[in-house]
């Protein structure tokens, strides 16, 4: 009646073993550590890197815990932040001596002290939100509108051009606001103007009344596009300030949305508030120049010769050396669009770009005089540029063009990110700035922990004066539990904060509810004369559909917290809904496997360690244990 197969047993035994294997990491803290990263997309860091640092280090007789090539950046880690600050020093002198024109970001860091053979089976500690580890946080306004006014703007110099380009003749056309108004002198004209936005603009609506002897058409940009415009806008802005974040070496920025036209930044570990501010309001801009393909130039790139005079060399994210001409053939302010796709005769990725009217024009005539010859899109940051790529014109381009070669679908996307995050789309202003010490958010940790320590064990002493051996069973799924939550956190890489510690000790509390459920249970089928075993079996049976009905409603209440909240009212209800998930394994699943374990062997069982069990006084007997 009240024994599990061993199949289940094996199922406790290994959800036990992984939660343990996730958990660990989270109790080897974090070593201060120096995180080297590229500062230039030209420049790569490398094992020639790492050398660099390793004989930097060497110079200064500073020794590292470990050193690491991870991904795109290096990190040395120390004992003690005193060893971390001279290291830093050290190679930052070896690796970016120039102060205005740094080669590499040296920021400092935190890292976890897991042991290797950890990290290889991809078990690593929770990440520390801002309120735990300390940093800056900046909540930012998009003007929207101005995104729509500069879209707006492109619209009225496109529909100048187009009905120059089909010869029909307007008194004007001016901007008001967001709406692009076009006068015309007869009803004919009127129809063919129309005609000509509804084929070529889709994303105008047009209203037309007399004005006087003449006609105005008004069009204006339709509701849903507008949205769509603002969307992108907003994306755009939160793929720039991911890019030039990454400058600061963050090793968990929170970069989100936030309603719809605002953006939160979380940069834990970040301290330096005016640096901050510079790199999230800095700007940058794209520029469009013919390749120089000489004898001279193609020297130059191979720097066996000077760069020609009214030349420059530019590299491009690979290393590799391009020579482009001095004059700005067309810059980032006419680029509208750009979106990745498939090339409709050889399905090869591409880029579609789009460009304002006189963008276009400009296009024209210089692809029309430089046919078969290369054209660079250069990023400028900081007045240092890069080349993005640098295309062969295969014919007369347009308002409307496209970049295709030998790239992938990432990196088409890639591409097509770059383009749109040259610059921001719609300009931003800071309404709330914050910054948290270190040392705040040590004490932050510091009273979560206890909290949730002092909880756990106040509970946990109750239930066993309360319920004698089944409140021990109790306090062991509800440790269980508390593990299962730990280590799918981890396996998530969840970033704990305060309101999510919260939930933890409020998970704590809840989980209990059904181990009282069920010691209650079995408390009343013993007062009903049933038989301990009997007793055992029909108290988790029945708890079972309280139990159930009870953490669903909860969970409802979460992933309603979840879906509509935001900050950290989300942190909170994600540790929220997991540990709801967590409890009803640990509860009731784990639970009733060590009373089975430890009561489902004896046959003749006559009485089981539940507490004081009062009987009616007819039965003239009280059942203690």
């Amino acid at each position: 009646m009240n024994r599990y197969p061993a199949w289940k047993y094996a199922i406790i035994v290994v959800a036990l073993l992984i939660a343990a294997l996730y958990t660990l990491p989270n109790f080897f803290g974090e070593a201060p550590a120096v995180q080297v990263s590229s500062a230039k997309s030209t420049i790569k860091v490398d094992s020639t890197t790492l050398a660099k640092v390793e004989q930097a280090l060497k110079d200064t007789a500073i020794a590292a815990d470990a050193i690491t090539l991870e991904g795109s950046s290096i990190k040395a880690r120390f004992g003690d932040t005193d060893t971390q600050l001279k290291a830093k020093d050290a190679i930052q002198k070896a690796l970016a001596p120039d102060a205005n024109d740094p080669a590499y970001v040296v920021a400092l860091n935190l890292l976890s002290r897991s042991p290797a053979w950890l990290t290889s089976l991809h078990a690593f500690p929770m990440y520390l939100g801002l309120d735990l580890r300390g940093g800056v946080h900046f909540m930012l306004q998009v003007d929207m509108q101005a995104a729509l006014t500069k879209r707006a703007e492109s619209l009225a110099g496109d529909i100048r051009l187009s009905l120059r380009e089909k010869n029909i003749r307007h008194g004007g056309i001016s901007r008001n606001g967001q709406a692009i108004e076009i006068r015309l002198r007869d009803s004919a004209t009127l129809a063919s103007t129309k005609g000509l936005i509804q084929d070529q603009f889709a994303d105008l609506q047009t209203v037309d009344a007399p004005d006087g002897t003449e006609y105005k058409l008004t069009a204006s940009i339709k509701p849903e596009a507008a949205r769509r415009i603002q969307d992108q806008a907003l994306k755009q802005n939160i793929v720039t300030l991911h890019n030039r974040i990454n400058e600061l070496g963050v090793a968990e920025p929170v970069i989100q949305q936030q309603g719809i036209d605002r953006i939160v930044v979380q940069l834990p570990g970040v301290q330096d508030t005016a640096k901050a501010k510079d790199i999230l309001g800095r700007t940058a801009t794209l520029e469009m120049r013919l390749v120089d393909d000489s004898a001279e130039a193609r020297a130059a790139a191979s720097n066996t010769g000077a760069v020609p005079f009214g030349d420059e060399r530019f590299f491009e994210r690979n290393g590799q050396a391009v020579i482009v001409k001095k004059q700005v053939i067309l810059t980032g302010e006419s680029l509208t669009d750009a979106q990745p796709g498939f090339d409709s005769q050889n399905q090869q990725p591409k880029v579609d770009l789009t460009v304002d009217a006189k963008g276009g024009r400009i296009m024209r005539d210089t692809s029309r005089e430089n046919l078969k010859k290369r054209m660079a899109i250069l990023l400028f940051e900081k007045g240092k540029g890069e080349v993005l790529t640098a295309p062969v014109i295969q014919g007369e381009l347009g308002n409307r063009f496209q970049i295709s070669g030998s790239m992938s679908v990432v990196e088409a996307n890639d591409l097509a990110l770059l383009l749109r995050a040259g610059s921001l789309a719609a300009p931003m202003e800071i309404i709330e700035e914050r910054t948290i010490g270190p040392t705040l958010g040590a004490d932050n940790i510091s009273k979560g922990f206890h909290s949730v320590s002092w909880g756990f064990v106040v509970i946990v002493a109750f239930m066993a004066a309360y319920y004698m051996l089944f409140g021990l069973f109790s306090g062991l799924a509800l440790a269980v539990n508390l593990l299962l939550l730990v280590a799918v956190l981890s396996m998530l890489q969840a970033t704990l904060t305060l309101p999510g510690m919260a939930a933890m000790a409020l998970a704590l509390g809840m989980a209990i509810d059904s181990n009282v459920l069920i010691n209650e249970r079995v408390r009343e089928e013993l007062r009903n004369g049933s038989s301990p075993q009997a007793a055992i079996h029909a108290g988790y049976e029945r708890a079972w559909a309280t139990i159930l009905d009870s953490n669903i409603s909860t969970l409802i209440a979460g992933l309603a917290l979840l879906a509509f909240g935001s900050g950290p009212v989300r942190g909170f209800a994600v540790v929220h809904c997991i540990g709801i998930l967590t409890s009803m394994f640990s509860a009731v699943f784990f639970s009733r496997g060590l009373v089975n374990l430890w009561y489902g062997r004896q046959k003749k069982l006559k009485s089981v360690s539940i507490g004081t069990v009062w009987r009616p006084a007819a039965s003239g007997a009280v059942a203690t244990k």
